[in-house]
């Protein structure tokens, strides 16, 4: 494969084209690029998806960042699995989620307390037409990197071309859109757009920015524990121990320690990462003091397993944190590639039989509220009953290739929390046969004879999935199922998750409250082969890709609505996942020395919180 730098060759200097209208959405857009108002727009510090930004041009810190948090303190994150690269911009190896946040800085910042709303960081100002169809930043003269090198357009230029082409397949896509890049002035970065995407304006603001000198003579593709990046952020890596820890120390010199967008936030010292290989043993070493906080999402565990010590004594707080954002989906996924999965019946079946309010009881003590849609807990969520107004119009089109329930309405199987769930495993029978599965010799075999055998793929120390599949599997032996378990460490999970090498895995994708471009990643066609993509059930959907189009493309609030609930419908009827339990809220047990500011954002406990607007402060 070429590598950037080699492309770059054949472009003019400064300046890189693509030539690639997207093949999805361009005829979606063709009338709404037509009558596009090209007209200028002055500079500014923020914009949003829709309206104004909330925050004026001088705002002091985020509002929910305490500009007066102290400075100092260590705290440490005990994590799951292990590490095999410092490089989180490329597909090959394991790397520490928190580096792309920590490490690296874009030219706009995101506030999490409004849907979608983006600050200027490394750029001092934005500026776009009201078609959005270009954008341009200027960026801050005092922007450096933490050699105290400054961030230059070329940078950028060089950064954007480079994940876009050889990156991580989450950068590609936005690439594809991007139609020109020069730079137009000293300090002046330009993008036009392929495709009318209002969302791109947005987009193009969040990509990392690396410092080109230290990668242009490196591997960069096939990076991992080699070499230690420059950040253009608060934090730097000080060191590592391969698997075991990653410690980052915060740069006294960090050139935007004073902006709005960065005051009251990155207040520790020294943020440590920890690696445990199982969750049993993350909670055990925060229960012996060698990890700062512990995320619960077991209600039970919540109510009962945290009265230690530590605990009792004051010495751990249990605090809950409340957020608006969608509840996502979190449950097991079946991969469609498998021909034993690709009839909705089966998938229907298997949901069925998959008693949720027993194992609840069991698990959580019923606490806990079920997923009902990938945008539930949210306005974004499908209403329930038959689509109406706008969001039939979207749906009538595709009415033919619509599954069951995705325009009449969708409810999943309940049962009546008994442990036999007579009922639904009644439906669940009739559903296989009709869709071929019929009991032979006491197995649910095809019509050639082969047995329904299941393998769920779960990681090392999941625990509660496991328990959830001891019960689930009795159920599907009274279907003649096989159901069996294969446990892998964090990095074998994830390499075969991410060839899609599984028949069913534990799946959590969380959902913010602007989705868009990054809808195509999870849910678009192209996923099926495409390795490295959120697509993990394997749906090609044409109606899906139209809502995702259309949520993109929306110029007003109401149309973005209606074709996210349009969208959540051809999801959840797709029947791709068992779903599980959610909450509107977090669980957080924390060391009592470190805090957080009592005004919340929006989204909760999310990226941009902890640790973002924690402070550490000894008693």
């Amino acid at each position: 494969m070429a590598t950037a730098r080699q492309k770059q060759k054949d472009l003019p200097q400064m300046t890189y084209g693509q030539g690639i209208n997207s093949k999805l959405i361009g005829a979606v857009f063709a009338a709404a690029l037509l009558a596009a108002n090209l007209g200028m727009a002055e500079p500014t510090h923020g914009i949003a998806m829709y309206g104004d930004p909330a925050l004026p041009h001088d705002f002091v810190s985020l509002p929910y960042a305490n500009p007066n948090a102290p400075k100092g303190g260590t705290i440490v994150s005990a994590e799951g699995g292990t590490f095999t690269s410092l490089n989180p911009h490329v597909r090959k190896g394991s790397v520490p989620w928190q580096l792309r946040f920590l490490a690296y800085e874009s030219l706009m910042g995101r506030s999490y307390d409004e849907p979608f709303t983006l600050y200027t960081l490394l750029a001092e100002s934005i500026e776009t037409d009201e078609s959005r169809r270009w954008v341009e930043f200027s960026l801050h003269p005092e922007a450096r990197f933490s050699d105290g090198s400054p961030v230059t357009v070329e940078d950028v230029i060089w950064s954007y071309e480079t994940l876009g082409t050889i990156g991580h397949p989450r950068y590609h896509g936005l690439w594809k859109k991007i139609e020109t890049v020069s730079q137009t002035g000293p300090r002046k970065v330009k993008f036009t757009f392929a495709d009318q995407d209002r969302e791109l304006a947005l987009l193009v603001g969040l990509r990392p920015v690396l410092k080109k000198a230290q990668w242009e003579s490196a591997d960069f593709e096939n990076s991992g524990l080699d070499v230690i990046p420059i950040s253009s952020a608060p934090y730097v890596i000080r060191d590592f121990d391969p698997g075991n820890y990653v410690r980052l120390m915060r740069n006294p010199e960090y050139w935007g320690k004073d902006i709005g967008f960065r005051r009251g936030t990155n207040n520790f010292d020294e943020v440590r990462l920890d690696f445990y290989a199982d969750g049993s043993v993350q909670f055990e070493a925060f229960k012996a003091g060698e990890s700062s906080s512990f995320r619960e999402l077991n209600a039970e565990r919540w109510e009962n397993s945290y009265d230690f010590d530590a605990v009792q004594t004051g010495k751990i707080v249990k605090s809950i944190i409340p957020h608006q954002r969608p509840s996502g989906i979190t449950g097991f996924v079946m991969n469609t590639r498998k021909p034993k999965f690709a009839d909705w019946r089966v998938r229907e079946a298997l949901i069925a039989a998959f008693n949720f309010e027993f194992i609840n009881q069991a698990n959580t003590g019923g606490r806990q509220e079920r997923i009902t849609s990938y945008f539930s807990n949210s306005v974004l969520s499908m209403e329930a009953g038959p689509a109406k107004g706008r969001v039939l119009e979207l749906l009538e089109p595709y009415a033919d290739t619509l599954l069951p329930g995705t325009i009449e309405g969708y409810r999943l199987p309940q049962s009546d929390g008994s442990a036999r769930n007579r009922k639904n495993i009644r439906a669940a029978d009739a559903l296989l046969t009709q869709a071929g599965w019929t009991v032979q010799d006491g197995l649910r075999r095809n019509a050639q004879g082969t047995p329904f055998e299941i393998t769920v793929t779960l990681k090392q120390g999941d625990t509660e999935s496991q328990s959830m599949m001891d019960i689930y599997q009795q159920a599907l032996e009274r279907l003649g199922i096989r159901l069996t378990t294969e446990v892998l460490d964090a990095a074998q999970y994830k390499e075969r998750t991410q060839i899609y090498d599984f028949d069913m895995a534990y799946y959590r994708r969380g959902l913010s409250l602007s989705p868009g471009n990054e809808q195509m990643l999870y849910w678009g066609g192209y996923g099926v082969d495409q390795p490295g993509t959120r697509n993990w059930m394997g749906m090609n959907s044409p109606a899906a890709e139209s809502m995702i189009a259309k949520l993109v493309s929306s110029t007003s609030r109401e149309d973005f609505l209606a074709a996210v609930k349009a969208l959540d419908r051809i999801l959840t009827a797709g029947r791709y996942v068992i779903p599980i339990h959610t909450s509107s809220f977090s669980r957080l047990a924390h060391v009592k020395e470190i805090k957080y500011p009592e005004r919340l954002p929006m989204y909760g406990d999310w990226i941009g919180f902890l640790p973002d607007v924690w402070w550490y402060e000894a008693q």
